[in-house]
């Protein structure tokens, strides 16, 4: 999801688009890993130098809330953010820390399967493999 749809999203619920909100939707539409909150600040601050961390944090709440971004996880950060689209099924580069999204067709299956077993009515699903890409596998290899 782009910058646009995203302050979208946001005026549809009623949100305002204040400059902090825009700085951290451009940082997190510039950036194609799953940042720290920290992160997201240092490079907002360069945006919008009026930037607080309170604001981050709360912003990100708000975004992950509305499913315009999504927690990522990897060994080295603990949680990172990362913009959301429609999958929610996402690569995450052990190396360069790179998030992508991909499509994982076939899952509803297994999501059935496990609701059949156990009961659980399933509401939402997240699913995250690791690794490296090919570029950090390039790099290991020279």
């Amino acid at each position: 999801m782009n910058q646009v749809e995203m302050t979208q999203v946001l005026r549809q619920a009623g949100y305002r688009l204040t400059q902090p909100r825009l700085a951290i939707l451009q940082v997190l539409e510039e950036n194609d890993e799953g940042l720290s909150p920290e992160e997201v600040h240092q490079q907002g601050r360069a945006i919008c130098a009026s930037l607080g961390l309170v604001t981050v944090y709360r912003t990100l709440d708000l975004l992950t809330e509305l499913g315009l971004v999504r927690r990522v996880h990897s060994e080295q950060r603990c949680q990172g953010f990362a913009s959301a689209g429609s999958d929610r099924h996402y690569l995450i580069c052990e190396g360069c820390h790179r998030v992508i999204e991909f499509p994982c067709h076939g899952l509803e299956a297994l999501i059935e399967s496990v609701r059949q077993q156990t009961g659980y009515t399933i509401n939402a699903h997240l699913l995250e493999l690791s690794g490296l890409c090919p570029e950090c596998q390039m790099g290991q290899a020279a």
